[in-house]
């Protein structure tokens, strides 16, 4: 029979359940200082990168997708045909711009990195594809675009 002053785990034991907790909380101000200290995870950060590219997309009346540099504004390549990964991305990044209210007038920053990663990311939103995440095929049709002229 339990009384009021017995531990569920039984007489004397409540101190693992002290330890449990002091050891957590522990962990949150380890956690804490170190995002303080700016010991958090890895962000994209300048020395990652290895190229960049600032580019716009303008669909055609045709259908097709014409890709432009941003700061020249000049037609640097065209995708025909379905193209489903690159219209995918897109949308998914114009769909947050039309969220916001945001016309089409912005850039999209493609980012090549030093370890291989490629992320497109939205100038005006701030949201962020990582590209090699949908397989170096699908990747390859943004990748392609670092050296078009």
């Amino acid at each position: 029979m339990h009384t009021h002053n017995d531990s569920p785990l039984g007489q004397g034991t409540p101190w693992p359940i002290w330890a449990l907790g002091g050891l957590l909380l522990l962990t949150l101000a380890v956690v804490a200082w170190q995002s303080q200290i700016g010991g958090g995870p890895v962000k994209d950060d300048v020395p990652s990168v290895q190229w960049q590219r600032s580019l716009r997309f303008e669909d055609r009346p045709n259908g097709d997708i014409a890709v432009l540099d941003a700061a020249s504004q000049r037609e640097v390549a065209r995708f025909q045909g379905e193209q489903g990964f690159l219209r995918g991305s897109l949308r998914a990044l114009a769909r947050e711009r039309q969220r916001r209210g945001m016309g089409p007038q912005a850039a999209f920053e493609l980012t090549g990195h030093v370890d291989g990663r490629l992320t497109l990311r939205d100038t005006a939103t701030g949201q962020r594809i990582a590209l090699e995440s949908f397989g170096p095929t699908n990747s390859a049709v943004f990748s392609q675009l670092q050296w078009a002229q």
